[in-house]
């Protein structure tokens, strides 16, 4: 019953008497709908409708929430909300005082902790918050991970580029992190379009190596002379990748085999997806 500290994830708190309507009209998810124990995906995009970054957004005390937000990108979140505050009544923190954690197959703690489950997926088990250094755990960052990746979660920053990214290309529309119903956000237009159109080609989609080759993160996925996309997270012979569909498809049709650098590889969908798949991708 594993709990793993995540250094990697930084908090930015956003409160006020205005922080639900001020949030609700920039990321992507619903935060009216929001539960109180629910840590759900969301992401604040370009004009463009591009992903400039993703994160988990849970209610923290009173009328503030806790985005849950990478490290290394959670400075300029804070300053990229500030620019949308104009008169709203909110205050935007970069938070150091709190952790966050995951604990998944039922793992429990004696530490004071805000628990929320997961809204991405139920297999993912529960995020915890906690006062930084007053927390222990027994699994580590690299094993989250790897439960990330067996279940086809990607996350910013390692399996896609932010900035250059569509919501569906990320899987986001699949994983809860958009609400098609809710009024307009930053890049609602673009994204809408995607939907209602169908055009988002390209998705993120778990790897397996099948020779004695692994996989590298990074490393070109191809298919004889077509370039089919990119590896992003690794653990084991398991990962992730940012594919073109279409051209998947047509590979699997003249029977070329897939490639990720030098290993062989097969390409699963993932058991929550929706979108049509190329089935004879299955890996086996």
């Amino acid at each position: 019953m594993p709990i793993a500290l995540l250094p990697d994830r930084a908090i930015v708190t956003v409160s006020g008497e205005d922080a639900t309507s001020f949030l609700q009209g920039v990321v992507t998810c619903n935060v009216e709908t929001l539960e109180a124990g629910e840590a759900r995906l969301g992401a604040l995009l370009t004009p463009q409708g591009k992903i400039l970054f993703d994160f988990l957004i849970a209610r923290g005390a009173g009328d503030g929430f806790l985005l849950d937000v990478a490290t290394e990108r959670a400075s300029d979140l804070a300053k990229r909300l500030g620019l949308y505050r104009l008169r709203a009544k909110v205050a935007i923190t970069l938070d150091p005082t709190l952790g966050v954690a995951a604990a998944w197959e039922g793992a429990e703690t004696s530490a004071t902790v805000l628990r929320r489950h997961d809204g991405r997926l139920a297999a993912l088990g529960e995020r915890l918050f906690f006062a930084a250094g007053a927390f222990s755990a027994d699994a580590t960052e690299a094993d989250y991970h790897a439960h990330r990746i067996a279940r086809g979660i990607p996350e910013g920053g390692r399996d896609f580029p932010w900035s250059d990214a569509f919501p569906h290309e990320a899987l986001m529309d699949q994983l809860g992190g958009v609400d098609f119903r809710k009024g307009c956000y930053v890049g609602q237009e673009v994204v809408s379009r995607m939907q209602h159109r169908g055009t988002a080609r390209t998705r993120i989609v778990p790897l397996v190596a099948v020779s004695d080759h692994g996989l590298e993160t990074g490393a070109e996925i191809s298919a004889g002379q077509r370039t089919l996309g990119t590896v992003g997270s690794v653990a084991g012979r398991r990962g992730l990748g940012l594919l073109r569909l279409d051209r998947l498809a047509d590979a699997l049709a003249a029977g070329e085999p897939l490639r990720a650098g030098h290993a062989l590889i097969g390409v699963e969908k993932p058991a929550f997806a929706t979108f049509g798949f190329p089935e004879v991708a299955q890996a086996g």
